[in-house]
């Protein structure tokens, strides 16, 4: 059975502040791309609100063509090497203590665009160096000297999305690997522990794509096999009609007795809810 009409728990207010404009216009002034309005996130509005956004590299064509994701896919631009230095600027002009940085998918790159993360990592801490870097990045195809680069730089958080359950990766996620997932976590926590670096690793699940709770477990556990400090846990939601229907929308009690579970497994920090996604209060996962 697919689900058809939102609960009222996945409802949200129309974003409008005047924070929310300001973040906005500066993200246009600066030629920079969010997740948020990419990915259609259904906390915009309180993040904007917040001066707070995930900043998208590489532009805002994608590689890959993942039939739940709302990004763009198709003929990719060239890499533009004052990126980095623009989102270090927005970083400090929004007066930022932990940003979240991620990318879309370039696998016509050699490296996926691993030097780029490292740049946009060294950029904002030469301008903030208090400020925590967390990157959210793609698979690197499995690549260990991508991931390697990455974590050489002044990165805090290394999050990878595992995103589904194995079962659904063919339908949900084509040109991804589970194993391949847990691959990329686990080399980038061994990478960082010979570096003598404490960087927490993270990564999350969207539930609702028809996947079973036993299903969910099992990938859990195999996220806490890899050392996994860091989970999130929302609701997937159909983008649009031409993107994977939603199987069933997972009650707000499920996922807070999820969030039990797994804090019980030895995750250092659990966001667990219908509207979680991956960069969702992320500053309160590393405080």
């Amino acid at each position: 059975m697919i689900a058809r009409r939102h609960p009222e728990w996945i409802k949200v207010r129309a974003p409008g502040s005047p924070e929310y404009t300001r973040t906005k216009e500066l993200l246009r002034e600066l030629n920079l791309h969010t997740v948020c309005e990419e990915a259609r996130c259904p906390n915009i509005g309180e993040c904007f609100s917040h001066r707070t956004a995930t900043f998208m590299l590489m532009g805002e064509v994608c590689t890959r063509n993942c039939p739940y994701c709302a990004v763009a896919h198709g003929k990719v631009k060239p890499l533009d090497p004052a990126e980095p230095l623009r989102v270090a600027a927005a970083v400090k002009r929004l007066g930022l203590s932990h940003v979240v940085v991620t990318s879309v998918d370039r696998d016509d790159l050699d490296d996926g665009g691993a030097a780029h993360f490292a740049a946009t990592a060294r950029a904002i801490k030469a301008l903030m160096p208090a400020t925590r870097v967390e990157v959210l990045t793609p698979d690197f195809k499995g690549a260990h000297r991508s991931i390697e680069t990455v974590i050489a730089s002044p990165v805090d958080v290394f999050n990878h999305n595992t995103e589904t359950i194995p079962r659904l990766y063919p339908i949900a996620r084509p040109g991804g690997k589970y194993p391949r997932a847990l691959a990329v976590l686990e080399h980038a926590k061994r990478v960082a522990r010979a570096l003598g670096r404490e960087v927490l690793t993270k990564s999350g699940l969207m539930l609702g794509l028809g996947e079973e709770i036993a299903e969910v477990i099992s990938v859990l556990e195999d996220l806490r096999a890899v050392h996994c400090d860091i989970l999130t846990l929302g609701q997937y939601l159909r983008p649009s009609l031409e993107h994977l229907p939603v199987a069933r929308y997972v009650a707000p009690q499920e996922f807070a007795e999820l969030r039990l579970k797994a804090l019980a497994m030895g995750f250092r920090y659990v966001e667990s809810g219908p509207l979680v996604r991956s960069s969702y209060h992320a500053w309160q996962h590393v405080s």
